[in-house]
């Protein structure tokens, strides 16, 4: 007779589980720590400067806060000396998109007319900078005496702090003192109140930022002149290109990369363009050239401060900036430019 053992079953061993892999974020300190510890104040310091009082300003937008209803509690003292605080039946309350809908509608403010403004002051002064900009580029990019003396003194407008700039401007055409008016006084020509009609006024505003801002553009041009390789000006010189033929086929081109580029930061620039506006017409006459970004100064900082309004205003020209500012990408995209 025989006798079956059974035997006891024999356990397999759990596998050992690996431990999951750091994420990308901890990979990323563990290997440029050193990185992150450098970008970590300016981190901080553009959180405080840039990020909050943006968020702080859209929040703002959708609130109806006035310097008159900032007030959580009214505070009166009583007989005793002590402060009796009670709450401000008119306190500053969240309104939604009402700010939005009546600036938009004309209820408040004066968005379009400044906006009009803004469009015919940023168009004109993009299209005048550049060119004069590139024509003095291509004149300073040839060999010529006393060039470098040419270019110090063409660029010395942008040393020249903004604000002086404008005071020196307005004198300029003041209609009683003006340098602008002398002249025309000298010619026989009847002097010419500049600053009494909105055109005139919005012309000093223009030649003024033209002036400003055409060094940026002869320094940023000369740089993508500089590039474009005088092996295709032999060529096209060899196939009896004209000069006019060498510039729209050669040049043009080989700046195309660079004009993309400060065509956008000149349009920006300008668009927000505040003390030239502010300092040479002062608004004149009765407001009519005002741009959007003083319009939003006047509304925050004179008379009753309207800061909902104000930040309504800069959200509203944020919005545009960036509206314009993807279209231009994709523009730039479909013409072939990597941006």
């Amino acid at each position: 007779m025989s006798t079956a053992t059974v035997g006891r079953p024999t356990s397999t061993p759990e596998p050992v589980r690996e431990p999951a892999p750091p994420g990308r974020l901890r990979r990323s300190w563990e290997k440029h720590w050193y990185a992150w510890a450098m970008v970590a104040p300016v981190v901080i310091l553009l959180g405080a400067l840039v990020f909050y009082p943006l968020g702080r300003g859209i929040y703002l937008s959708f609130t109806d806060l006035t310097e008159a209803n900032q007030q959580r509690e009214l505070c009166t003292p009583s007989i005793t000396g002590e402060l009796s605080c009670q709450p401000n039946p008119r306190a500053w309350k969240f309104v939604g998109l009402d700010n939005y809908i009546q600036v938009l509608n004309g209820q408040i403010g004066h968005f379009w007319p400044q906006f009009w403004t803004t469009m015919i002051w940023t168009v004109s002064c993009v299209v005048f900078t550049y060119g004069i900009g590139l024509g003095l580029a291509v004149l300073l990019n040839r060999p010529m005496r006393g060039r470098s003396i040419y270019r110090v003194l063409l660029i010395l407008p942008w040393a020249v702090p903004a604000f002086v700039s404008a005071f020196s401007w307005r004198f300029l055409f003041n209609q009683d003192f003006g340098v602008i008016n002398g002249l025309l006084k000298a010619v026989g020509m009847a002097p010419v109140a500049w600053f009494d009609n909105k055109w005139t006024a919005l012309f000093t505003a223009i030649v003024t930022n033209v002036w400003l801002g055409v060094p940026f553009m002869i320094v940023s041009l000369l740089g993508g002149l500089t590039a474009i390789p005088t092996e295709l000006y032999e060529a096209a010189t060899i196939d009896g290109a004209s000069p006019w033929q060498r510039f729209k086929n050669v040049t043009l081109p080989g700046l195309r990369p660079v004009s993309m580029t400060v065509l956008l930061l000149g349009t920006i620039w300008t668009f927000n363009m505040f003390p030239v506006i502010f300092l040479v017409t002062r608004g004149q006459p009765a407001g009519e050239t005002e741009i959007l970004v003083t319009g939003a100064y006047r509304a925050a900082f004179e008379g009753i401060r309207n800061y909902s309004l104000a930040s309504t205003y800069g959200v509203l020209i944020l919005s545009i900036l960036l509206v314009f500012s993807v279209y231009y990408r994709r523009a730039l995209r479909k013409q072939g430019e990597v941006w």
